[in-house]
């Protein structure tokens, strides 16, 4: 899959089901940034070798900029967003910007930690995660509810890039939200009806619902 737009290419060594992957191919897709997008199976002998030979870690995702080679979901997301600061997906003030950057650590900590761990976890441990993650999501229905179309914001933010990856995938790990919480329902209507982030799926995240 590749974003296309005249802005120069750049390189993302990206899983095709990997969370933090499919959130900087949102932000790619949201900001119109033209990159070629390398999949890489990190069992793959080859391939995992020259992800080594970019990043210490081996990890995903990774950034290719000419000379730049950044990696960390939210290292390569907000470099995007500063490089390319149309559309914002951050606040421009620090104040906001460091509220902002504090509902994503949120987000990251209370539901996505729980989503990541589900796909190594036994059966026991997947069911007390899954039942987890279910019911702090529901609990939280009332924000997604708050009148805005987006998550606590009138436009798309760096929040529903988080955000949409993880929705995604529910279903996918049996975390099935209640049709009682419309607010969640109606949120992930919005969110996944944008043409950006239809582009920003893999073939195998669009399995995960087919």
């Amino acid at each position: 899959m590749a974003v296309v737009s005249r802005r120069s290419i750049m390189t993302l060594y990206s899983g095709p089901t990997h969370c933090d992957s499919h959130r900087v191919r949102f932000v790619l897709a949201e900001k119109g940034i033209a990159a070629e997008i390398i999949s890489v199976d990190l069992e793959e002998e080859e391939r995992a070798g020259d992800l080594m030979d970019l990043n210490p870690y081996g990890e995903i995702p990774t950034l290719v900029d000419r000379d730049l080679v950044l990696y960390d979901c939210k290292v390569i997301s907000e470099y995007l967003d500063e490089r390319f600061p149309h559309p914002p997906l951050m606040p421009v003030d620090p104040v906001s910007r460091a509220k902002a950057r504090l509902v994503v650590y949120r987000i990251e900590r209370d539901w996505c930690r729980l989503l990541m761990r589900l796909d190594s976890a036994d059966s026991e441990t997947v069911a007390v995660l899954r039942q987890e993650l279910w019911e702090s999501l529901v609990a939280s229905n009332e924000l997604f509810a708050s009148g805005t179309p987006f998550f606590l914001s009138d436009e798309l933010t760096m929040m529903d890039c988080a955000l949409g990856p993880l929705m995604w995938r529910l279903p996918h790990y049996g975390v099935e939200i209640p049709t009682s919480s419309e607010g969640i329902h109606g949120y992930q209507e919005r969110l996944f009806a944008l043409e950006s982030f239809q582009k920003s799926l893999s073939e195998a995240e669009r399995a995960m619902r087919a």
